[in-house]
């Protein structure tokens, strides 16, 4: 240790300690800095939740389908168009009973459910169309009983529903 001068008095161990603190006190800043401000957006729980989005959407839109459930006639060059909900879909099953939407209609009662649908507007402002979906199992004649109701009604747009042939593996 350093020699005190002649005269002076040694330091007691209150000031050395106090001495000590304001060296080790004065290396360290005061205050502590804010930082760099991120203007970034975190990513990761935004794509988190699309993709959960995207899963539940691509489970849930199969079964969105409206009408009775038939199955479909298959065709070789089917032509999908959009279902907007504009349009009426008319259902007959296997046992020909007849739906319009999802609710339950007499065939003799088809013609007057179905003018009453018609006279509400569609979104673009036109007549609604009509879509049938009729059972593969059902035979033309039956089939051909609702579309004449249908036209009775006086639909402007009639479309028949079907399914995409699938192509066998193989040829």
């Amino acid at each position: 240790m350093a020699e005190a001068a002649p005269g002076a008095r040694a330091p007691t161990d209150g000031q050395r300690r106090r001495k000590r603190r304001r060296r080790i006190h004065a290396a360290r800043p005061l205050h502590v800095g804010t930082g760099d401000v991120k203007n970034e957006i975190n990513v990761t729980p935004l794509v988190d939740v699309v993709l959960v989005l995207l899963i539940i959407f691509m489970v849930v839109t199969p079964m969105l389908t409206r009408g009775a459930k038939v199955q479909l006639p298959e065709t070789v060059h089917h032509d999908k168009r959009q279902d907007t909900g504009d349009q009426i879909v008319v259902s007959v099953t296997p046992d020909a009973r007849v739906y319009v939407d999802a609710d339950p209609v007499d065939a003799e009662q088809l013609a007057k459910v179905l003018r009453k649908e018609l006279t509400k507007k569609s979104s673009e402002g036109g007549a609604r169309p009509v879509h049938v979906k009729a059972d593969k199992s059902l035979s033309y004649g039956e089939v051909r009983k609702v579309l004449e109701r249908i036209h009775e009604a006086g639909a402007p747009q009639v479309a028949l529903g079907s399914d995409d042939k699938r192509k066998e593996a193989g040829r």
